[in-house]
């Protein structure tokens, strides 16, 4: 079955541009035109990918994208944002956001970044995997972060992030090395992205003190579990 895309766009020519750019790859869009739209079609469709512009009417990009991670943690969430938003941008990552493009950008470009989501979320291993950190059982399968008492459900691209340092548990991975691995540049927004999600996997590593995250500041991270 083709990926079905929600996209969010108030530009009325720009968002039929980017839907007729991607139908043609065969993908089926669905277009909304407003905030308040797009959640109301979210909730009644199922979704692979949601593609969201930030300054929309009724109910702003960003809020959107909050009330989607209420309803799934899966689905990739790519936000189209106006040149010099680059505060913005983290603020979305915060908000559970998965990536950026910043207008204007190219058709190519846009294909390629959700081609690389829905390949990965394609590619996620049927049979169960899991690593234990600690007192946590990380599950990438289901994307979850478990303990006797609480279960965390992790976005896509934190559980990549966790997947990829857990495979090399004890080994300083450099900065550019997961940035070009995960987002396929190390750019400065990039990198500053980088920082907020490890900053959400501490958060939710913190129950067991063992198990930790290190920065190693301008250099990269290490995940180790003492003891």
């Amino acid at each position: 079955m083709n990926k079905r895309i929600l996209l969010v766009e108030d530009d009325e020519s720009l968002g039929f541009v980017i839907k007729d750019s991607l139908e043609n790859k065969s993908y089926q869009v669905t277009l909304c035109t407003d905030g308040e739209q797009g959640l109301e079609t979210f909730g009644s469709q199922s979704f692979d990918l949601c593609l969201l512009d930030v300054m929309l009417p009724r109910l702003d990009g960003f809020s959107l994208a909050e009330k989607i991670r209420v309803k799934s943690k899966l689905v990739p969430i790519i936000f189209l944002t106006a040149k010099g938003m680059q505060e913005d941008k983290l603020a979305g990552f915060k908000l559970g956001g998965d990536d950026y493009m910043t207008k204007p950008f190219s058709m190519e470009e846009l294909i390629y970044r959700i081609e690389v989501f829905l390949r990965r979320g394609s590619s996620l291993p049927k049979e169960e995997t899991a690593h234990l950190l600690g007192n946590y059982r990380f599950d990438l399968n289901s994307l979850t972060l478990t303990t006797q008492e609480h279960s965390q459900k992790l976005t896509r691209r934190e559980a990549e992030i966790l997947q990829y340092l857990s495979d090399r548990k004890d080994t300083l991975v450099k900065r550019e090395e997961l940035l070009l691995a995960l987002w396929g540049d190390d750019d400065y927004f990039k990198g500053r992205s980088l920082d907020v999600f490890i900053s959400k996997l501490r958060k939710y590593l913190k129950e067991d003190h063992t198990v930790d995250i290190e920065n190693y500041h301008g250099v990269g991270f290490k995940l180790v579990v003492h003891g």
